[in-house]
């Protein structure tokens, strides 16, 4: 920023304060005011905008204490004063008459470094190097607060809950507990990103994130399949030689009856719509794998009548499909 434009802004009017203000007032002031007109919170508004730049170029020179004084030097000199080259004799005098007595240059006429000087060098060194003294950093490099750092967290939640979701309750790093809903659906290390949950500001900014990373633990049933899930059913061998009703669990509510038709082989796929996880993608299938139970014990009675079957039993062999396959 020039420094024609210290003579033009009265930058304790645009914080709203007065010359005398203490440091800490300031601050105050300040994160006050950049919280209210903070471009994350006032989304597509220009002016509220072009208010945030304007209070924190003000804030960046008052809150600096050698800014701030050279400042109120310049502001001193009276608002009427104007730059002209040097030497030239305008009415409102050269830049060294302006800036002879505070930084040891002298009168108008007569020879000093400053008339040697480029303008834009010799800001930069009053000023400082950002740019005819535009400070640097902040938002869109007007000085704003300083966003808070993003923290990282990780979870171990039950299978149902990752279905389900809930709010649980995490410690940070830092000691802070906070609560965490988990949305209905996520999945094995899915991350999610909380907004605000991260590290505070150290200047009245935007808290970062919170981007936590998610692990579930494995159920002894139920298998996620996307959104579907999936879960084998064991069922015996006259169960799927001559079909039968069967219960089947579901997740976190009362079984299901299902229809077993005759004939059915083992990994044969029955479909329960709607039972599956819920997002907001949409809702999946509970998936029934069916796996015939081969009996590990046969008494006398139950072997010979399997004997007879065996006799009985059409003479095909199931493998011959499979070898001529393998074969080409």
């Amino acid at each position: 920023m020039a420094s024609q434009d210290w003579f033009d802004k009265d930058f304790y009017k645009v914080l709203g304060v007065k010359k005398d203000v203490t440091p800490a007032e300031l601050k105050k002031t300040y994160r006050k005011l950049a919280r209210q007109y903070h471009p994350d919170s006032n989304a597509g508004d220009a002016k509220a905008e072009a208010k945030f730049k304007e209070l924190s170029e003000a804030y960046s020179v008052l809150n600096d204490p050698e800014q701030r004084k050279e400042y109120d030097a310049v502001r001193a000199m009276g608002s009427g004063a104007r730059f002209t080259a040097p030497g030239s004799g305008g009415p409102n005098g050269g830049f060294d008459d302006v800036f002879g007595g505070m930084f040891g240059g002298g009168a108008r006429g007569t020879s000093s470094s400053y008339q040697q000087a480029d303008f834009e060098d010799i800001l930069g060194g009053v000023f400082g190097r950002g740019g005819y003294g535009q400070p640097t950093g902040g938002y869109r490099g007007f000085g704003g607060p300083t966003p808070g750092r993003d923290v990282t967290a990780s979870t171990t939640i039950d299978f149902l809950t990752a279905i389900q979701g809930d709010t649980v309750t995490l410690q940070t790093a830092d000691g802070r507990t906070i609560k965490v809903k988990i949305p209905a659906g996520v999945s094995d290390g899915q991350k999610i990103k909380l907004r605000g949950k991260g590290s505070p500001s150290p200047d009245g900014g935007a808290a970062g994130d919170l981007v936590l990373s998610v692990t579930v633990r494995k159920h002894p049933v139920f298998e996620r399949d996307g959104l579907n899930l999936r879960v084998n059913v064991p069922v015996t061998f006259v169960e799927a030689t001559l079909g039968a009703t069967i219960e089947v669990p579901t997740l976190g509510g009362d079984p299901v009856r299902l229809r077993v038709a005759p004939g059915t082989p083992s990994g044969r796929v029955l479909r329960v719509k709607g039972r599956g996880v819920t997002t907001s993608k949409g809702t999946g299938d509970l998936l029934a794998v069916v796996q015939v139970a081969v009996p590990s014990h046969l008494n006398s009675d139950a072997r010979e009548a399997l004997e007879r079957f065996h006799e009985l039993e059409p003479k095909e062999n199931p493998r011959d499909d499979l070898i001529a396959r393998a074969r080409g």
